[in-house]
């Protein structure tokens, strides 16, 4: 195994004694928004009181009569409550002291700028509303959204709130299969997308996709398109289905009364990838995930009235979502939304934008960081990043050698670290630092937020206690939770619910060290954690089958220095068909083409037979082992011992495991 590997297999051991510990400094701590540390047992005694007076901060049209009504799995939150999410993030601001403040700071890739105050963003929204009625929406109706990362993606997810049309958002950068088998599960009337977007320079074909996607999606009505690239995307508009964004808002008023939605109303759906290859619609709804992701935004990243936040997630998952629109807007706080990659037009473009608009609080995730630090220190040490208060992650566990170098060349020793754990299914961030109040540890996500019950436990539901490694699973409900899976409660229920009784399991391997600090170990299941999104093995090796050339295959996560995991595919190809170079970039174009360009394999790996137990099922965990060169593991349960031991000297030959 190489040093690399190694040093990204750091034992967990290892782990658990990290002695470095990083208190907030009084200057931060003086000025923090929580320094109390009596909030976690208040929290802990008046579980729906807590919430209650978080609940408060926003504007409800109906107070609700109920804070909690808890019957496991199945939870609402604040019922009988009305409000509006977009009234909270939009309308209430540009009414307000606000209303001239910037809402929506937006840097494209090819250096354009826009910037949307609160009540320019208003008129935008109530504009793309009336449009979106005068195409048939009504409340409950779904639309989808394939867009790149302009400011009317924003627009278009609070106009659809605004009508009380649930919007399920796919990442851009999702292949036209995916789309499609998105917007069919979710049934959607209109889908809104642009005829292209930038990335790295090249445009990416967001129309062309959509159009192909289109072949098969009965329930489509009507497509908006936003001009983004002109000319250069060279798309197709189909007569009496497609119609241009600007043509269609031109003429519509900027007046649109809120619709008043239930607490229990449904927000948005989100997919996400599953054990089972079909990806999961993931159900929020209204009130307690507004009141969820605008309390974590406004504790966790300390924000201040005059603030600049800067999440870099991409908003087609779910830390845009909640950390780029809904909690910050409901906070009333300037957002940044960027289009492009962070190395176009060179390395140090994140930098370059902190500096260009004195960005105080930055979120990111530990595979940027870790590009970041391959890249040297010399992109950051060229700007001024003063203006930085506190600095994030997500998406993923950071190993200790990225946050101290996140620490020292981001942060500037100064700023504090929030390392936060969540899901999609969570809606909102569970465990974390608070800035002001907790001593940060390199590679711990800490303590469970206020309000918040964790605890890792083992496989018959016994606590494992510090050290021991087991489930994390969740004890109590949180506002923010999804509330189904869109179509499917029964699966709802068994995949999360299940294993534990009233009890949800997260799918992650976790330990808890004796200061009761978390350190979350990654995915239990058949979940790979690629650069902060879930892609099952189940779809990967869905799309490599598909493909004439292959019989069979299995596909792994494999430890990458800089994305956190790869995706190794082991693949046995059909009778008289030559394994070449040629043809395993032929099958990782394929992956591509089936899923996106996220879902591309690192390697591909030729074998003739893969390790199997006796009733026939693959057994990934042992093809983990080649990969990351360790010991095999037991091999007692398999159908022929001997292939794992010729598939590991054949790995080793071919030189895949350095």
């Amino acid at each position: 195994m190489s040093d690399k590997a190694a040093t990204a297999q750091e034992s967990l051991e290892a782990l658990l004694k990290e002695a470095r510990s990083f208190p907030p400094s009084e200057e931060f701590r003086r000025q923090a928004n929580v320094s109390d540390p009596m909030i976690y047992e208040a929290a802990r005694q008046d579980l729906e009181g807590f919430w209650a007076e978080e609940a408060k901060r926003l504007d409800w049209f109906q107070t609700w009569s109920k804070v909690l009504e808890w019957n496991a799995p199945w939870a609402k939150w604040f019922v009988d409550g009305k409000l509006n999410a977009t009234y909270n993030c939009v309308d209430r601001h540009a009414k307000s002291f606000r209303r001239n403040k910037a809402a929506i700071i937006w840097e494209g890739e090819p250096g354009d700028s826009r910037t949307l105050t609160f009540e320019a963003l208003e008129r935008e929204v109530n504009r793309f509303a009336n449009v979106l009625k005068s195409l048939g929406a009504k409340k409950g109706d779904r639309v989808a959204i394939y867009m790149g990362m302009v400011p009317e993606l924003a627009i278009a997810m609070l106009a659809c709130a605004k009508i009380g049309a649930p919007h399920s958002v796919v990442f851009g950068g999702f292949s036209a299969e995916s789309l499609r088998e998105r917007i069919n599960d979710a049934q959607a009337k209109i889908l809104i997308t642009c005829d292209g977007g930038w990335r790295r320079g090249g445009v990416v074909p967001l129309k062309a996709n959509a159009d192909e996607a289109l072949t098969g999606t009965p329930t489509i009505e009507k497509v908006v398109v936003v001009e983004r690239v002109g000319k250069a995307a060279q798309i197709a508009m189909k007569p009496g289905r497609d119609y241009w964004w600007h043509e269609l808002v031109a003429n519509a008023s900027d007046q649109c009364d809120p619709e008043p939605m239930d607490a229990e109303d449904m927000l948005y759906i989100l997919y996400t990838s599953g054990t089972t290859g079909k990806p999961k619609g993931v159900v929020h709804t209204t009130g307690g995930y507004l009141v969820g992701t605008s309390t974590t935004h406004r504790m966790i990243f300390d924000i201040k009235e005059d603030d600049v936040y800067w999440c870099t997630a991409d908003i087609g998952w779910v830390t845009g979502h909640s950390y780029i629109v809904y909690g910050p807007l409901a906070n009333g706080c300037t957002t940044v939304m960027y289009e492009g990659s962070p190395d176009y037009p060179d390395r140090g473009r994140f930098w370059s934008i902190v500096a260009k608009y004195r960005v105080n609080i930055f979120y990111t995730a530990p595979t940027a960081i870790r590009s970041f630090m391959r890249w040297g220190t010399e992109w950051p040490a060229k700007y001024d990043l003063s203006s930085l208060r506190v600095i994030g992650t997500v998406g993923e566990p950071i190993n200790p050698e990225a946050w101290i170098w996140y620490h020292q060349n981001i942060g500037r020793e100064r700023c504090p670290i929030v390392d936060t754990w969540w899901q999609t299914e969570t809606g909102m961030i569970l465990i974390t630092p608070l800035p002001g109040l907790t001593a940060t540890k390199p590679g711990s996500a800490t303590q469970p937020f206020p309000g918040v019950e964790a605890e890792v436990l083992d496989g018959k539901d016994r606590s494992v206690g510090p050290g021991a490694g087991g489930y994390l699973v969740l004890s109590k409900p949180w506002p923010a939770m999804f509330r189904t899976i869109y179509g499917d409660p029964d699966r709802y229920v068994r995949q999360y619910w299940s294993q534990y009784d009233g009890k949800y399991f997260t799918g992650d391997g976790a330990k808890v060290d004796e200061d009761g600090y978390f350190w979350l170990l990654g995915r239990v299941d058949d979940v790979m954690n690629v650069a902060g999104h879930r892609i099952s093995t189940y779809e990967v090796e869905s799309a490599l089958v598909d493909h004439p050339a292959v019989a069979e295959a299995a596909v792994i996560g494999k430890t990458h220095e800089v994305k956190g995991q790869g995706i190794a595919g082991f693949v046995t190809l059909k009778e008289g068909i030559r394994a070449s170079a040629k043809l395993k970039d032929e099958l990782k174009q394929h992956v591509v083409k089936k899923i996106g360009p996220i879902a591309r394999p690192d390697d591909i790996f030729f074998t003739s037979e893969l390790p199997k137990t006796r009733s026939a099922k693959i057994m990934r965990r042992l093809l983990r082992d080649i990969a990351e060169g360790r010991v095999l593991g037991d091999t007692t349960t398999l159908a022929d011992p001997a292939v794992t031991s010729r598939l590991k000297r054949q790995y080793e030959e071919e030189g895949k495991g350095d």
